[in-house]
């Protein structure tokens, strides 16, 4: 019987792999070891858990209208400055961009009554006035991501006299048009339950929702890319800098997630112009300032068709939908997002904060 000879690169490469695993813990750090680097900036507001950031200029001549931006309320506002090289932040400043960031911490049970009312009437308007009256302006440019983004979004139908552009990246808009494992997953709970029983939604429920959204991708496929690329310094450094974010997951207050997940994704109220936030319907066509979207093709987390009905819904008639070939994180902490996302966003930007 004649045997079929083994391919030698096979054998070569799977003993470098294994080699590679072996001696991994010498020379490669734990994600808990890194220090993630941080654009310099200081604290100029604190309301409870919430902490307005400001991160101090990097070059003279500034643009007039800050931009304040409305990280999502899920991970930590990291992923915007992990490393200088990818740093959403530092691109922004280095462009001349006054930027201001919204850090909305970490809830604890006492937060758990918490809801959009508190977040875009309270906490994020509260914000936004300072910065207005720190800068000496009537209006800011508001920035919101992925489920910061929503949170920016209905606040400018609110507040649209307070709000000179309206910058939205991968906003969650059309729950029903979200074809994600997240969207899916929600759709089927019972989160009257789940919130009236354990109040709020633990980390260990979005890491288990992550862990689903590419199972192998996310476990096998990234941790063989891992160890293959364990001798390329650059490769590990950025990717010990993604684990760490992504394990920094603080809870969602129980009543934020209650009213998210029943307006947006089981009802999907927002797009139909039927939800309310302290008492106050949401009109997505009372958002008339200049408008600029942004969504990626292979988005995994907010499906690109869930975020571009924003584009038809409102009033705007300045308005900018950009559609990138990358993910969800690629978009905001990639070499891709420095050529080309954010210097798009940046003329854009610039050419309306005169």
């Amino acid at each position: 019987m004649q045997h079929e000879s083994i391919d030698p690169r096979l054998v070569e490469e799977f003993l470098s792999f294994t080699k590679n695993v072996t001696e991994a813990p010498k020379f490669v750090p734990a994600p808990d070891e890194i220090t993630l680097e941080s654009t310099p900036f200081d604290v100029v507001y604190v309301e409870d858990k919430v902490r307005l950031l400001h991160f101090r200029p990097l070059v003279e001549k500034q643009v007039r209208i800050p931009l304040v931006i409305s990280y999502a309320i899920i991970n930590r506002y990291h992923i915007l400055d992990i490393q200088s090289k990818k740093s959403w932040v530092r691109k922004l400043l280095e462009e001349g961009i006054n930027v201001y960031m919204i850090d909305w911490g970490s809830p604890t049970n006492i937060d758990k009554y918490l809801d959009f009312d508190d977040y875009v009437n309270s906490y994020m308007d509260n914000c936004i006035d300072f910065v207005r009256k720190e800068s000496g302006v009537d209006n800011v440019s508001l920035q919101g991501y992925c489920t910061g983004g929503t949170l920016a979004t209905i606040y400018a139908s609110l507040h649209p006299h307070k709000v000179k552009n309206l910058i939205a990246t991968a906003p969650v808009i059309d729950g029903w048009k979200d074809t994600t494992v997240v969207s899916n997953v929600t759709k089927q709970i019972d989160v009257d339950k789940i919130v009236d029983t354990i109040g709020n939604m633990p980390p260990e429920f979005m890491y288990y929702c992550f862990s689903i959204l590419k199972p192998f991708e996310q476990g096998l496929e990234k941790y063989y890319r891992f160890f293959k690329n364990i001798n390329d310094k650059e490769f590990v450094d950025s990717f010990l800098r993604v684990e760490k974010w992504l394990n920094d997951t603080p809870p969602i207050p129980g009543e934020l997630f209650r009213q998210w997940i029943k307006d947006v994704y089981q009802e999907n109220l927002l797009i139909q112009n039927k939800m309310f936030v302290g008492g106050r319907q949401i009109d997505l066509k009372k958002i008339t300032m200049p408008l600029f979207i942004q969504v990626a093709v292979g988005d995994h987390l907010v499906s690109p068709e869930c975020s571009m009905p924003l584009y038809y819904a409102v009033g705007s008639e300045d308005k900018s939908l950009r559609i990138y070939p990358t993910g969800h994180v690629g978009m905001i902490a990639s070499s891709f997002s420095q050529k080309k996302v954010l210097p798009e966003m940046c003329e854009w930007l610039k050419e309306r904060s005169k």
